[in-house]
């Protein structure tokens, strides 16, 4: 007799709010599949979206001269706060644009202008300088410091990072991951991080720098938790629409932050559930440019394969 596997629905009740903080984007991407022009990216953009699924989020980044009202009613479509979003006049928003191979496993940058973030200097309104659940995008290792030497209280902190910074920046960033709580990067940045190029060795090192927690993300093969409680391995949501994998792992990081505040709780139980909702929001990000993905498909597709993946899983 087949087991029957328990379903669930996105936690409801009162959420804690949530502070996301990282760049807001412009990209041109080529695909396989497609071509996407001016498309909104940046990795503040992917996570606010995937964490407004779960809990209240509040936004830090900056844009620039060009960030039409188009850009501005999809976020606040989202109920995301946009206090903290920082309006320069002096030029446009930051600029990237890539292209992947015929198999979407290794991406070139083509062109990237910092523009208006090549100046940017994250000030946290005071409303959101008691929040108790906080991303740190992959922005530089000094703006993720000064960010936390403005938060008040004893927030949960995620943070991420790329390899520019752990090549460039290292010493800034090993302050950093001694003051946060988990520690969210992929494969190649924690055998960058660690020089173990095992996953499972890498993520163990990673601990021994400082954070409570470390999340390894593998792309198409899933994701690691490592814990003081223990390890957990969750496969990707298969998928087999593949678009556009940009802003994937932002996705992922930002609704796993926002389940945790939904639910209030980070336990080792919460953030397996957590690594659940998080890998079923990211692949609908890729199965569209942009956020697009995100925004048509919504809290039910997100609960449907969030069900498939625990059947995945379960004996």
């Amino acid at each position: 007799m087949q087991k029957t596997i328990e379903t669930v629905s996105l936690p409801s009740g009162v959420a804690c709010p949530t502070l996301i903080v990282g760049s807001v984007a412009f990209d041109d991407i080529v695909t396989p599949a497609m071509t996407g022009r001016r498309i909104l990216g940046g990795s503040a953009s992917y996570a606010s979206i995937a964490a407004s699924f779960f809990a209240p989020v509040r936004l830090v980044a900056v844009v620039g001269n060009d960030f039409e009202k188009e850009f501005i009613d999809r976020l606040e479509n989202r109920g995301i706060c946009l206090e903290g979003v920082q309006h320069d006049a002096s030029g446009p928003t930051f600029f990237w644009a890539g292209e992947y191979t015929e198999d979407f496993n290794v991406r070139r940058t083509v062109d990237i202008k910092l523009n208006v973030f090549e100046n940017f200097r994250p000030v946290l309104p005071e409303s959101y300088q008691s929040v108790p659940y906080v991303l740190l995008g992959n922005i530089g290792p000094d703006l993720q410091m000064h960010v936390l030497n403005q938060m008040r209280g004893d927030a949960f902190v995620v943070a991420d990072t790329i390899d520019l910074w752990i090549k460039t920046r290292h010493g800034e960033l090993l302050e950093v991951v001694r003051k946060i709580d988990c520690y969210a990067i992929n494969d190649s940045e924690a055998t960058l991080m660690t020089g173990e190029s095992n996953t499972i060795k890498a993520g163990w090192r990673l601990l021994e720098l400082g954070p409570k927690m470390a999340i390894i993300k593998k792309g198409e093969h899933g994701a690691y938790l490592f814990h003081s409680e223990g390890l957990f391995a969750l496969p990707a949501y298969p998928v087999t629409d593949l678009h556009d994998p940009t802003g994937a792992g932002d996705s992922f990081v930002g609704a796993l932050l926002g389940y945790l505040a939904a639910v209030n709780d980070t336990s080792y139980a919460a953030l397996k559930q957590a690594m659940l909702y998080a890998t079923a929001t990211a692949s609908l990000t890729v199965e569209a440019f942009s956020c697009d993905g995100l925004e048509k498909a919504g809290p039910e597709a997100i609960v449907d394969r969030y069900n498939t993946l625990l059947g995945m899983i379960s004996i």
